[in-house]
């Protein structure tokens, strides 16, 4: 029996803490239209469900489910609706009103996501772009450290040669940001 998510981008995996934590496991249905219908709503390319495939309860809504008796089922004609497709994969829809246009599948930016594995992966994402980020300012600022390096020994250099005069030094003060130390004497 399969133990992870058929999900795209779900590792939920069939364990103890999983589920403690209530998350259950659906095969999918032997009806080929229903199946069919789920594996298209998984937006898997070339995905074809084995009869082990599973999905977590993760990608159902609320109201998908029967829980009256002691087993957790899905209610009839239920297709999976809750995923954290990648951009590339997230379908365009056109809204049903007078000023139909066609925007992205998604929560509102400000707006938490329906299951904690969305929230999950929404933190993921947004930590790995913020660890990203802090590395792109230190190497910037590594190679602004570097090239004030460069123009200070490059102005030493033209001192030492009396290349520069008073005039120049001054420009070159006014927009370097690095100060000339000695007075260039004539």
């Amino acid at each position: 029996m399969p133990e992870h998510c058929a999900a795209n981008s779900c590792f939920s995996r069939r364990t103890v803490e999983n589920r403690a934590r209530g998350i259950t496991f659906h095969k999918f249905p032997k009806d080929k239209e229903m199946r069919r219908k789920w594996e298209i709503s998984l937006q898997r390319e070339e995905f074809t469900a084995s009869n082990t495939s599973v999905l977590c309860s993760e990608h159902f809504k609320q109201d998908d489910f029967d829980r009256t008796g002691q087993i957790v089922r899905l209610r009839n004609e239920v297709i999976p609706s809750i995923f954290s497709f990648p951009v590339h994969l997230q379908r365009v829809v056109k809204h049903h009103s007078n000023h139909a246009h066609p925007s992205v599948c998604q929560d509102h930016g400000y707006a938490l996501p329906t299951s904690p594995f969305s929230l999950k992966t929404r933190l993921s994402e947004a930590l790995a772009r913020v660890e990203s980020l802090e590395r792109d300012k230190k190497n910037s600022m590594a190679r602004e450290k570097r090239a004030k390096t460069t123009v200070r020994n490059l102005l030493g250099d033209l001192r030492e040669k009396n290349v520069i005069n008073e005039e120049l030094k001054l420009k070159l003060d006014l927009y370097s940001g690095v100060q000339c130390k000695q007075q260039i004497e004539l």
